[in-house]
């Protein structure tokens, strides 16, 4: 019931498509109150999604068919991503047991950073096929692609078109300049090849240059993209986001 957490629940909510959304914390009341803050805004956005909130009680979890993790401690203004796999490697494996405990038959989405090392631990530690596991940061570095894009173009968002494959990192980040696109033309034919690569360099830091400005981890845009993910998965729309998973072969 964190921020990220909470920003997700209101997306999915306010897309309408769940009948109800379990928000967890372990720090007293705080889930039910942000359920409860949700769920008042129902009548004024429109949606019948019940939001309901409990104080590490995985049973109210019960049956779930998405489960979506974003437990541990955010990033702080100069840390990277990796510097959080002591604390957060705990903490995603305890509530990854748990939420299986409940709802052996779910698919789980890993959020908590670093999230491919989050994503591979939960591969180690529940057993769970690897088509019901799956790391959530392509879908947000591909946003923020699109938003530098669309800066770097004057252009509107909804005009353009890109995406970003690699780790979920500064550095493993690859933002796919060469295919990405403004109403199918290449982006290539109005940016200079020094504009793109400062697209690609913002993109890569975009994380980074958020927490140095909020002072934690944004919430807004990762909140959104796992709502895109969830909503894939739970109406069958047949999308394609660039995920963390598990290859072989």
């Amino acid at each position: 019931a964190g921020a990220v957490g909470a920003s997700c629940a209101e997306y999915i909510a306010i897309k309408n498509f769940a009948s109800e959304v379990v928000l967890v914390d372990i720090k007293e009341g705080f889930a039910e109150g942000k359920a409860m803050d949700l769920m008042q805004t129902a009548s004024l956005n429109g949606f019948d999604t019940k939001i309901t909130g409990s104080t590490s009680d995985y049973t109210k979890t019960a049956g779930s068919d998405i489960c979506v993790i974003t437990s541990g401690i955010p990033r702080k203004p100069g840390m990277t991503r990796e510097e959080l796999i002591g604390i957060n490697a705990g903490i995603v494996k305890s509530v990854s047991a748990s939420l299986i405990e409940n709802s052996p038959n779910t698919i789980i989405i890993v959020v908590s950073n670093p999230m491919d090392t989050m994503t591979y631990l939960v591969h180690k530690t529940t057993g769970l096929p690897k088509n019901r596991i799956i790391g959530m940061g392509g879908a947000l570095d591909s946003a923020r692609f699109k938003y530098r894009l669309a800066e770097a173009l004057e252009a509107p968002i909804s005009d353009v078109d890109g995406m970003v494959i690699g780790g979920h990192s500064d550095k493993g980040m690859v933002p796919l300049t060469a295919h990405a696109t403004r109403n199918s033309v290449k982006v290539s034919e109005f940016l200079s090849e020094e504009r793109l690569t400062q697209v690609k360099e913002d993109t890569k830091v975009g994380g980074a240059t958020l927490t140095k400005l909020l002072g934690t981890s944004a919430w807004y845009a990762p909140g959104a993209a796992v709502s895109g993910l969830v909503q894939a998965i739970a109406c069958d729309q047949k999308k394609m986001f660039p995920c963390s998973v598990l290859l072989d072969g």
